[in-house]
């Protein structure tokens, strides 16, 4: 029955056309079990974890993924690509001088690298940008190499500890500025105390290039909704809300699905 409506909608194409597009080349997925990464701080957050009696994390953001691409020697057309995670921690603190949580926030880092083919290219490409108010510029060219696409969710938390520091290191060129920019002071590269955590990630990585290709074409993307224009009046606008039922009454389906294991 699907080949049967795939078939009567390539009937139905009027036209072929040839875009520009990026094609996946190689793609690859992977789950990585990330133990004992160190948690750096500013200076309040490591004044925390030095007289910490508790400590719970309780979430692991990726801030950025450092992406560098270079070609395989002596195997043409694969890609080996270094990729660098930058993590913002977020954890909760009780102190011996107080005993309410404080929220602290710091940062991780690790590096991985995976080879994928991206097939081969000799060609350097050259476009022009257009402004408002400004001449038409020319972006700078793009070389051959092919794009690389890291998809990732926010990792889970598996474990985490607070243990001696054996040794202190300058970890000021660990982070790029925009992922400093998630600490409220400076980054802290002293004290005696250190936290670790181990998170799991999960991440998809994907080499591109773009090529050309023809494609049907069916018709224009002509939108069929008319726009409505916001009502003023908040209580019209909550009436027009869905009554969230499942929000009082979860399924189930989750409970039944869910396999322990010894």
């Amino acid at each position: 029955m699907a080949d049967e409506r795939m078939n009567s909608a390539f009937n139905d194409c009027t036209d072929a056309v040839c875009i520009d597009a990026g094609r996946v080349y190689d793609s690859c997925m992977d789950r990585d079990c990330l133990e004992d990464l160190r948690v750096y701080f500013d200076d309040n957050g490591q004044d925390a974890i030095q007289n910490a009696i508790s400590c719970r994390v309780k979430c692991a953001e990726v801030a950025n993924v450092k992406i560098d691409v270079e070609p395989v020697t002596f195997n043409r057309g694969f890609y080996s690509c270094d990729l660098t995670f930058y993590f913002v921690i977020k954890c909760e603190v009780v102190t011996a001088s107080c005993k309410c949580p404080e929220d602290i926030v710091g940062l991780a880092t690790t590096t991985k690298k995976v080879i994928l083919c991206g097939s081969e290219g000799s060609v350097k490409t050259f476009s022009s940008t257009t402004r408002v108010c400004d001449d038409d510029l020319q972006s700078k060219p793009s070389s051959n190499l092919p794009k690389c696409v890291v998809q990732c969710v926010d990792p889970v938390i598996l474990d985490s500890k607070i243990c001696e520091l054996c040794r202190c290191c300058d970890a000021r060129s660990l982070f790029p500025c925009d992922v400093l920019r998630n600490l409220n002071g400076n980054l802290c590269t002293g004290g005696s105390k250190a936290l670790y955590i181990t998170l799991g990630l999960f991440s998809i990585v994907q080499l591109i290039r773009n090529v050309q290709m023809l494609v049907p074409v069916y018709d224009f993307c002509v939108p069929h909704k008319e726009c409505h224009t916001a009502s003023d009046n908040p209580c019209e606008l909550f009436n027009k809300i869905d009554f969230p039922t499942e929000e009082f009454f979860p399924s189930a389906d989750i409970c039944n699905d869910r396999c322990c294991c010894d």
